[in-house]
Parts: C-alpha cells; structure tokens; sequence
C-alpha cells in the first residue's frame, strides 16, 4: 500500500498508492597507467563527518565531505521533537561520524541513544562523538571561521577583506548553524581527518564553503525506494571491483544514468535522493532537458557530453596541491578539465540565454579559467614530466634551468673527452676509463678492476681518492672530477628543485582560483544530468510533466512503467486520475497476474520521476500538489528488522478487518483524506461493504476475458469490482497439481454456499494404510526374547490408539 501524503496541519497536497498502497592546443593523451591511477582516486569512498546541534525546535547542520574537501552547511531550520528534518540528513548523507555537544536536551539525547542503538543498520551506523559545550561556543566558533586557512581565499586580501569574503558565502546571523561549523572545525583539527600521517603543522584541506537545504521536499521512506526500484545495488561481477563491492542493478536510476563524469553521476543521485515540489527548479530542469531533445540540437548535445566527459576530479587535485602531495598525472588531468570547460562555455555563449544554466555557464566559468589554461599549457612540459615521472617544465620558460639543461646535454661528449685525458695520466695497465655522474654525490673517475686488486690496500691510485667498489667498478675523486664539481655543481638537484619551486608556484595560482574551478564542477554536473535525462527521454519516448499547484493529486494519461516496459514484448498504458475531493481512495481488484502491481508502481514512479526534474512515460501527465509517497506492496521479513511477523504484517496492512480499518480512518477525514490506491485480492471488502458509499471511494478493476477454463489478461485498468480472485487458474499458471487445484474450488465453493467442509475419502484411505504400516513395522521390530519387554504397555501405548484411529 502506498500514499503520496499531506503535512500535518496544511490543506491535503497528497496522492497516494498502495498494494495497499498509498583556444589552447590539445592535451597530449594521459598514458594508460596514469590515467588507471587516476581513475581509482575517483573510486575511493567518500568519508563524511557531521557535526549537529539541536535548540528551541532549531537545527544547525554542517558536514565536512572527504571527496570534496569542502564544508556543507545547513541555515538553522525547524525541526519537530522527534528529529525528522535531522533523519532525514543522516539518511540522506549516511555520515561516518556524528558530532554534537555534550550538552543535550532531552529530545536529542533519546535521538542520539537510539540511533547508537540500531546494530543492524545498512550502511554501519554512525560514531556518536560528545565535544565539551566550550568548543560550541559562538564567539570561539566565529574566530575559528574567520582565522581558517582556505586556500580559495586569495593571500592578497586583508583581514578586513576576508571578513567580507567568507560573510557574502556563510550567513552568520544563522547561530546554531555558526556554532555547528565551530564545532565542526574544532573536530576536524583534533581528529585530523585526511592528514593523519602529514605534519602537524600541515591543516586539513578546506576547498570551499557550500550551502545545502532541504526545504521543498518529497518525503520518501527507504521501503519505496526499494519497492519502486528506483536504485537496486547488486553485487559486482567482475572481480577487481571487489573493494567497491556493488553496482547498479535494472533500477530507475540505472536505466536514466547515463552521464558522462563522476560528479554528474553523483549529481543525479542527489536529485533522486532529494525529490522536490519547488516548481522553479523543476521547470528550470525541465527546460534544459526539452532544449536537447529538439532534433536540431542533438549534435550539440553530443558535443557537449564528449567535452563533459572529460571534466574529472578536480576537489581531489586541489587537496592535493594544498597538502604538495600533487602527481604528475594531475597536471595533464586538469589541463584537460579547464580546457574542456572553456569549450563548455564557448559552447552555452552560442546557445539561449533565457536558460538560466546556459547563462550561468557562460557567465560563471570567467577567464579564470583562460589564465590556468594557458599556464599550465605554457609551463607544463607533459611528455617530459610523464618520461622522467616528476614535474618538469618547458623551454624558455626559465633561462637559468635552459642553461642547466643545455650544459647537462652536453655533459656525455664532454666526460668523453675528460676521461681521454685522464686515462693517459693513469697505469698503462689500466685499459680504459669513464667519467660518470651520480646525483648527490658528483663526478667520478670510474675504471675496472685489474686481477692484480684483490686487497683493499691494492685499490690505492697515486694522485687518485678511493671512494667505493661497485659492479668490479672502482670509483675515484681525482682533481679534474673535483674541478667538475666545482664548475658544474648538481645539475641534477639544482634542476629538479627549480622546477618544483616552478610548480609550487603554478599550485598558488590555480588554488587562488579554485572558486571558479568548483563553480565548474557544479554547473557541468548540472549540464551533464540533464543531458542524460534528455538522452533516455529521447530514446525511451517520454513527455514533459506538467505542474498544476491548484491539482490536489495526478492526472495521468497513458502511462508506461520505465522498467517493465523494456522488458516486455509488449506493454499496455495505463491512464491514472487522482485529484480534488472525488476518488481520493481507490480500491482496484482483479485476479493475481493481471497487472496491479505494475499499475500501482507505475503511477509512483511517474510521479517521483516528475519530482526529480524528468521527463516521463506517458503522454501527458499532470502533477499537483504532492509532498509525500509512501509504498506497503511487498513484505520485507528480516531479523535485521527486529519485529515479529505479526508486526511486519501490521506494517503492510494485511488482514481484511486490518485493512478495512486502515481505510476507513483515511477515509473519515474526509477532504484531508490522502490520495491512496489499494491493490486487494479481498473481494470481501466489497461485498460485505466494508468500506463507507461516497464520493471519496472508486473501485477499479483489471479488465479480463474467460475462454473455456483459460483467462486473458486485458493489462487494462477500468471501472468496476472483480468478480472473482481466479486463484486456481494463478495456480495452475504456478504449476500445482490437477487434484490440489480441483480440491481448492472445492472447499472455496462449500465456504462461499455455508455448507460443511468433509476430508477427502482417498486421502483418508491413504493415511489408513501410512498407520497401519507404522504398526506392524514397530511390532516386527520388537525383541520378544527381551525380558524387559512389557507388551501391555506396547499394546496400550502403540496398537490400542492405531486401532481408534483407523477405525
């Protein structure tokens, strides 16, 4: 059974289902090592970290993200006593940690208790961490945030400067919230998340300050997401997926991802996970997805994802400069990012303005990125950094590296020439010599050993310093290899320092810009989703929803289920209409096998795919005012659960009396009665007239076809009660023997007409026999001979109630 239900003390915004249910060259090609690396950076599972505090009905909310590195925080907003808004977040986010003072009300200490109580919970439940109230503090908290070390605060601004900045992203006259951040900070210092093993004086890595809210919402529970298979994880095949462990199985979400960077992926599970009534954002979505599906812009559209799948994980890289732990893919892996926006936004410049996402890119993504293109394509020497496996730079960037470098190419005919020379001063016996340079050490005279230098006394040269034996290699200092390293000191050392003085450099300048860089991610995802929406509805042949406030429910013409439509041969639509005070409760009845169920989820998932911004499979839709959908189709038994059966039965409303009751409390409220449709194999519902006359009830039916003793399934929902259950022919569909099925229409028939019900002679006859062979098996196997035998008690125990019970 499902509801889409209403808010307790609003006018009715429900609908309800239930089962009872209610211009820079191109980046050269990152070599496939790298680029693997990188890929499993990307894999690496988020750590989220939670810090809470609850006061006089308010909630401040703010979390720290690993896969980001940024802070998202939540502006104090009203909660009920029992936390709901706060459950909401933890299921929604699944935090590793939760933080909060260790001075609590009652009603967050209860939530608290319980939510450490939950051993069964998928995913783990959350460490409960307490800090001192001092750390909550609100002056401490703001000094905290105005002193951060943010790397996306430019070293040039002033004190007075940063206070301005970061007052224009976090809105402090926010308390709570500002409290929560304090706190937040404080624990992320102590527990120093992400840098553990870095240097103390090295702080945890925070690349920017981002709001998040949750008003506006659809309420949806876990067991809908499940029942509606919006996602579905199943367990990976391959096996060097075993880390990550799942992948998405035939789900809404799986059939509709079709994006093209990770950040878009998780985009589009943040829509799906957050439903949504504000109908400005929806239709904003909306028209993004309409534009790509013209016929004109499908090469946009196409040209667009080839550039979107190049945007890769750019918080990783900046934490990465911010902590100098930056590799040598990273650099490639940016330049193609960044170049790849300015073609997004060259792109969004060609198409629309009035589409706010089109604008937002054209505007957002600012010559920023042109500057940090055109840096690294300047400095970056990619295939020599990739060759050497460090950061090296090109040509004519730095004079004195050039020289260096020059003077190090020429280094081998130079040492040629030296070690000629060096080998006329040195024992005729001695039949050649190099000159060779190691790094840190400097130039050595290298010659063989002669069989003659076999003590060490014996590897003495006049005029020559020993250094060491490798490889029956001796290496010597001589005055030319000293006047070497005099002349060209560590060309090695002093080049690779240079250049990493360069790249730390070129780090400051892309981490003053990492605002326009985050900007980028966030709008490329959103253009990404919405690019892969337009994709399925393209192929899948969806329309666009459309939203009517005033609508108190659906209307649904011609609607499809999104999975079983691809995978059945054929599929019938079905129109669905729930709106204003007439047929708030439908009761739909029909034999097992015709389609209810496929029905009751259809209507849900359409409603929930308008919700997140889709497109839908009908020909028209209409939604209204829907702020919850709810789902008791299938039993879900699991000790996990830690209820009976009896209660998991309560829970999905079976039991006719259970469901009758269930049905008439909604229906007693009368014009604030949720919008609900109730799949029901009780035709006794009806017929006993169960359930009040009036308005606010319509009984629909599956429409079927007797032929002989077959039934044809019509697929299709109409007007009317069932006349039947048809459960011998389910059963014979099942496969259950001839005779079961012929004594089950039977005892049904004798039932429906009050008459006896009366056991079946055969089997009576068979069960004679089974007894009769237990007897004489036990009395063949007694032992006459036993003096302990006593056959009056075998006769009293054993044969004595066989006998009563045959005859």
């Amino acid at each position: 059974m499902a509801s889409l239900g209403a808010t307790p003390g609003r006018a009715p915004q429900a609908t309800g289902l239930g089962e009872a249910m209610a211009s820079f060259p191109s980046p050269a090609p990152v070599r496939g090592p790298e680029e693997s690396a990188e890929e499993q950076d990307e894999e690496e599972p988020a750590e989220i970290h939670l810090c809470v505090l609850w006061s006089s009905g308010y909630l401040g909310i703010a979390y720290y993200d690993t896969s980001d590195s940024a802070i998202h925080f939540m502006p104090d907003a009203p909660d009920h006593e029992s936390l709901k808004l706060l459950q909401r977040v933890l299921d929604e986010i699944n935090p590793l940690s939760v933080v909060t003072s260790a001075k609590q009300d009652e009603s967050m200490t209860q939530f608290l208790g319980k939510l450490a109580s939950q051993e069964h919970r998928e995913p783990k439940r959350p460490e409960i961490i307490f800090l001192p109230s001092v750390d909550f503090g609100l002056e401490i908290s703001k000094q905290r945030l105005l002193s951060g070390n943010y790397s996306f605060i430019p070293d040039s601004m002033t004190a007075t400067e940063k206070i301005l900045f970061l007052s224009s992203i976090i809105p402090f006259d926010c308390l709570l919230m500002v409290r929560a951040l304090g706190g937040l900070l404080k624990f992320l210092g102590r527990r120093r998340i992400g840098i553990e093993l870095e240097d103390h004086n090295v702080s945890v890595p925070i690349l920017g300050f981002k709001k998040f809210v949750l008003t506006h919402l659809v309420s949806i529970d876990q067991d809908t997401y499940s029942v509606l298979q919006i996602f579905k994880s199943e367990s990976h095949p391959s096996v060097y997926k075993v880390a990550s462990g799942l992948k998405e199985g035939l789900s809404l979400f799986g059939i509709l991802n079709r994006c093209r960077c990770k950040w878009g992926e998780k985009l589009l599970r943040l829509w799906f996970t957050r439903p949504t009534r504000d109908l400005e954002e929806l239709n904003s979505r909306l028209d993004v997805v309409q534009f790509f599906l013209l016929p004109q812009n499908l090469d946009i559209a196409q040209m667009l994802h080839r550039l979107l799948s190049h945007i890769k994980n750019v918080p990783l890289i900046l934490k990465r400069m911010k902590l100098s732990h930056t590799k040598v893919s990273d650099w490639q892996v940016l330049y193609k990012t960044v170049y790849s926006a300015l073609g997004l936004r060259d792109a969004c410049r060609s198409l629309p303005q009035s589409i706010q996402l089109f604008r937002d890119i054209a505007q957002e993504f600012s010559d920023d990125l042109h500057h940090i293109a055109s840096l690294i394509g300047k400095v970056v020497d990619f295939e020599g950094s990739l060759a050497e496996n460090r950061f090296t730079i090109l040509p004519n960037i730095d004079p004195e590296i050039d020289e260096k470098k020059r003077r190090l190419m020429g280094l081998p005919s130079f040492l040629t020439e030296v070690a000629r020379k060096e080998l006329e001063n040195l024992d005729s016996r001695i039949p050649s010599c190099s000159v060779i340079y190691i790094p840190l050490i400097g130039f050595l005279l290298s010659i063989p050993r002669l069989p003659s230098m076999v003590e060490a006394s014996d590897f003495e040269i006049e005029g020559l310093d020993f250094m060491f034996l490798s490889e029956e290699k001796l290496h010597y200092r001589s005055a030319r290899t000293k006047e070497l390293d005099a002349l060209l000191g560590d060309l090695h050392c002093d080049i690779r320092d240079q250049e990493t003085l360069l790249m730390y450099q070129l780090q400051c300048q892309v981490l003053a810009r990492a605002t326009v860089l985050t900007q980028v991610l966030d709008l490329a995802s959103r253009l990404d989703v919405l690019l892969a929406l337009a994709s399925a509805a393209r192929d899948y042949g969806y329309s666009r929803p459309h939203y009517t406030p005033q609508l108190l429910g659906v209307r649904i013409q011609n609607g499809r289920h999104p999975l079983m439509e691809l995978c059945a041969q054929t599929f019938v639509p079905n129109s669905a209409e729930c709106g204003d005070d007439k047929g708030r409760v439908k009761v739909i009845t029909g034999p097992n096998s015709s389609g209810k169920s496929i029905y009751l989820k259809q209507v849900g998932l359409i409603t929930f795919m308008a919700l997140v911004g889709s497109f839908v499979p009908a020909e028209e839709a209409e939604i209204g005012a829907v702020d919850a959908i709810f789902t008791r189709i299938h039993s879900c038994e699991s000790v996990s659960l830690g209820l009976s059966t009896f209660m998991i039965d309560l829970n999905q409303v079976d039991g006719l009396a259970l469901l009758a009751a269930v049905l008439r409390h909604w229906l007693a409220l009368g014009p604030t009665c949720p919008h609900i449709f109730v799949a029901t194999n009780f035709l006794s519902l009806v017929q006993l007239q169960l359930l009040p006359q009036g308005p606010l009830v319509q009984y629909l039916t599956m429409e079927t076809c007797e032929d002989g003793n077959d039934i044809v399934f019509f697929y299709q929902v109409c007007k009317g009660v069932a006349s039947a259950s048809h459960a011998s022919h389910t059963a014979a569909q099942a496969g259950l023997p001839e005779t079961l099925i012929a004594r089950g229409k039977e005892v049904s028939d004798l039932i429906r007409s009050g008459k006896p019900i009366k056991p079946v002679k055969e089997l009576l006859k068979e069960k004679q026999m089974e007894n009769c062979q237990t007897l004489v098996d036990k009395f063949l196997n007694l032992d006459l001979e036993d003096p302990n035998l006593d056959l009056d008690m075998f006769m009293s125990q054993e044969v004595l109630p066989a006998a009563t019970t045959i005859l």
